[in-house]
């Protein structure tokens, strides 16, 4: 900063314009190094997801009973075929499947109820409890249902996200090594139709995953992902049971810290569930984001601002405007966007889905920019229609309405 300030004076002795031009310039490379040291965090975020995914899951040894819970909260567009996933499991032990609801008028329930007809050999439990403990009510729904858990393994699963048939014995088959208190997984987009649920994939997919991925390699990410929390009862008991995170935000990465903290070790598994991306719109879009970056930056500041590099397009664009548009800079910009849609073409291969939305990716790139940006300058979420304020401690606070 002190030598931007020394830069500036010496520019506005010579004269005002000189002095607008040597910020311009400075401004300039410091976007353009952004862009430099974000192509090539992009092209090793590249590499590793390819070397990451193509390890073998781990099998079981055995198969114990295992209850998989699943709280629910409306009829999602795709909660059927999400819940069916895990009904058409590999799985040759007993598995009970937990559902529970807040509201006993929930219509999630007609689709448990349509559940039952189509695997009348499953064994489904339906809970329907209206308590709350805190402002984080999937947490409280869970903690009703655990008293009809009937199996020390539990494996908790959103209702928005769908699994492959060997989802159940890959998690055992890791829960099973020495060692490890926790299994959790990755997750790619699985988009709604339309313009924005497409989007919101890129987001999950190239940015996301890639670090994930990245963070893992290097030990610079400690993650613990709600939409997949495979654990015994035994490691639940020692951490003290889920009443200790009824306040928190991001409960995922307090509950996988608190398995950290007994000594046992939590681990990703190389394969990943399908999340369901359903935004309709770009302000439902943006709150789900900014939840999550600002969620992100309270619970990890310096990960957080570190995932600038995450960004070397909108880096790259920067130095082209600061620069004027000299010819440098356009090469710059375009060797950003090569690097983008490289990891783009990894990620594809290594997930097995098809390449499709090049282009959109460079637009979500700059939205994407815009929402890191955003994050830095309030600590207010919207989560399921509720306002928030979030702590330093990723703690929630009700926001009264004005």
């Amino acid at each position: 900063m002190s030598a931007l300030l020394v830069i500036g004076w010496i520019g506005y002795e010579q004269g005002p314009q000189r002095s607008l031009h040597l910020f311009a310039v400075t401004l300039a490379g410091i976007s353009g190094t952004g862009a430099v040291l974000g192509m090539l965090y992009t092209l090793l975020a590249g590499a590793l997801v390819t070397r990451f995914f193509a390890r073998a899951p781990a099998e079981p040894a055995s198969f114990p009973p295992v209850t998989v819970v699943k709280p629910l909260h409306g009829a999602e567009r795709t909660l059927f075929c999400n819940l069916s996933s895990f009904c058409e499991q590999t799985y040759p032990g007993p598995v009970q499947f937990l559902f529970g609801v807040h509201d006993p008028a929930d219509p999630a329930l007609h689709t448990v109820e349509a559940l039952r007809h189509r695997y009348p050999e499953a064994h489904i439990t339906v809970v329907a409890d209206t308590r709350l403990y805190g402002p984080n009510r999937k947490m409280s729904n869970i903690i009703n249902m655990l008293p009809e858990a009937q199996h020390d393994v539990l494996v908790f699963a959103d209702s928005d996200v769908s699994v492959g048939p060997n989802y159940l014995r890959h998690l055992v088959g890791e829960l099973e090594k020495p060692g490890v208190g926790l299994v959790t997984c990755a997750y790619r987009g699985q988009p709604d139709p339309g313009f924005w649920p497409r989007l919101s994939e890129a987001t999950t997919n190239y940015q996301f995953l890639p670090g994930v991925v990245t963070g893992l390699t290097f030990g610079l990410a400690r993650p613990c992902f709600g939409p997949t929390i495979a654990m015994r009862r035994a490691t639940l008991d020692r951490i003290g049971g889920f009443g200790r995170f009824v306040h928190h935000l991001a409960e995922d990465h307090a509950i996988g810290e608190a398995v950290r903290k007994i000594g046992e070790e939590v681990v990703v598994p190389p394969f990943t569930i399908a999340h369901a991306c359903v935004e309709v719109g770009l302000g439902e879009l943006m709150a789900h984001e900014l939840r999550w970056s600002r969620t992100i930056r309270t619970i990890d500041p310096v990960g957080h601002l570190g995932s600038a590099l995450m960004h070397p397009l909108p880096f790259a664009l920067l130095t082209v405007i600061f620069a004027g548009a000299a010819t440098w800079s356009w090469a710059l910009a375009f060797a950003a966007l090569l690097a983008r849609l490289t990891l783009k073409m990894q990620s594809d291969r290594a997930l097995r889905q098809a390449h499709r939305d090049l282009l959109l990716l460079a637009f979500w790139d700059i939205v994407s920019f815009a929402v890191f940006v955003a994050s830095f300058f309030s600590t207010r979420v919207i989560w399921r229609g509720f306002s928030f304020e979030v702590d330093g401690n990723g703690l929630l606070s009700p926001v009264q309405d004005e």
